[in-house]
């Protein structure tokens, strides 16, 4: 059991809990662990299906469902006969898809993400591990009370390697991932292959990431950053090339998220797979997520947004690596530009064009960037957040070196 953690407005931590519309029950104050729960973060159901989220105050004897139910203002499954209905088929015709966890000396949160695979409603799927440059045996033992996981390990270090390395292994049409932070919703494999399976000229699609828990400051204030999801709601979403209101190149937190993605094999494969020099265990410290949804984007192939895959996310509960986590946020954005760049030099005039609604977006304070700050956030996150962006991009140079040394 998690020890709670006082949040630091004196409050105790925070519920984080799903509320079905179609069988509402009060959300008592106090949770099994006996502590006080003085708000919460609540996903709205409908028939299963992801509608909405919630943050409300929880008064002393408990949240009564009405009060929730009259709280939600989103859209209600239209025809719960057709929602089943798809579902039944994607289970029946949908892909086959591998579900990927790339991961390094985390075994105990592997352990959960994985038990969750494990729990997932979709009969065509194979979940995959792929072990980043390892330093003891703690992974591999616990894939080894998984018997069937595949386990692969990939010595070099650097989550696109990782990435890299499940796309030369599988064989199925689609591959599906998630962090090892992270835990999915029963359903998450059943909404991909459905996704696809309505559109199949889609490249990709990414799906909701919602907190696992809310039981620190750190993990408050994540959330006001926008968390994972940043902003993007529970509105399914179509990007298509040449019907997209918006550049491909700015602003990118719609098109979806590392943390929860899937696309077509043979998509990945085409426009060459991720870009080594970027990701987590870089110098770069992320950003091959962005990049490849931008690659694909710029090779007019769409892209979905589903919020009907639904995973959860154990933020950083500590403030030190919040912080760190943030100015990682900055230099990954920036490194995501240059490797842009470097490989396609005729889109400078395009960035540049954009660059005056992305310096109001980082200077202003109403910003969706910045809105957490209204929420409690320390501006000095976001000072290491800007300071990350001015180091992005020699970071990069240096990393791309190393990679072509090590090539």
């Amino acid at each position: 059991m998690t020890t709670p953690v006082r949040l630091l407005d004196g409050s105790g931590p925070d519920l984080v809990t799903d509320f079905e519309l179609t069988a509402p029950v009060d959300i008592a104050d106090r949770t099994s662990d006996g502590v006080r729960r003085t708000r919460a973060w609540i996903v709205l159901r409908d028939h299963g299906l992801p509608v909405g989220m919630l943050t409300l105050a929880i008064p002393d004897g408990g949240l009564p469902a009405a009060a929730v139910t009259e709280a939600f203002t989103g859209v209600r499954v239209p025809d719960p006969a057709a929602l089943q209905a798809a579902r039944e088929r994607a289970c029946r015709d949908g892909a086959t898809v591998t579900a990927v966890v790339c991961t390094r000396e985390r075994p105990e949160a592997l352990r959960r993400c994985l038990e969750s695979l494990l729990r997932q409603d979709y009969p065509h799927a194979t979940i995959l591990v792929v072990d980043n440059a390892p330093t003891s045996e703690a992974t591999c033992r616990v894939v080894a009370d998984f018997p069937s996981v595949r386990y692969v390990v990939e010595p070099r270090p650097g989550l696109s390697r990782a990435r890299n390395r499940a796309l030369a292994e599988i064989d199925t049409e689609l591959v599906a991932w998630i962090d090892d932070d992270e835990v999915a919703d029963v359903r998450w494999l059943t909404e991909i292959a459905r996704a696809f399976l309505e559109y199949p000229d889609a490249a990709g699609m990414s799906g909701v990431v919602v907190p696992a828990e809310i039981e620190t400051a750190a993990q408050a204030w994540y959330e006001a950053f926008g968390g994972h999801s940043k902003g993007r709601g529970f509105t399914a979403a179509d990007f298509v090339p040449g019907a997209m209101r918006q550049s491909p190149l700015y602003p990118l937190p719609p098109f979806g998220v590392g943390a929860n993605m899937a696309f077509r094999h043979t998509d990945l494969v085409a426009v060459g797979g991720f870009d080594e020099a970027l990701g987590a265990g870089t110098l770069a410290e992320g950003g091959e997520d962005t990049l490849i949804f931008t690659r694909l984007l710029l090779a007019d192939r769409p892209l979905l947004y589903r919020p009907a895959a639904l995973t959860r996310h154990y933020h950083r509960r500590e403030t030190e690596r919040l912080a760190a986590q943030m100015r990682g946020y900055g230099v990954a954005l920036t490194a995501f530009y240059t490797s842009l760049l470097l490989d396609r030099p005729l889109l400078l005039p395009r960035l540049l064009r954009l660059a005056p609604t992305a310096l109001r977006d980082v200077s202003s304070g109403g910003s969706l960037r910045n809105i957490g700050l209204r929420e409690g956030m320390p501006s000095e996150f976001m000072s290491l957040n800007k300071r990350g962006m001015a180091i992005g991009p020699w970071r990069y140079l240096r990393s791309r070196r190393q990679v072509r040394r090590d090539s």
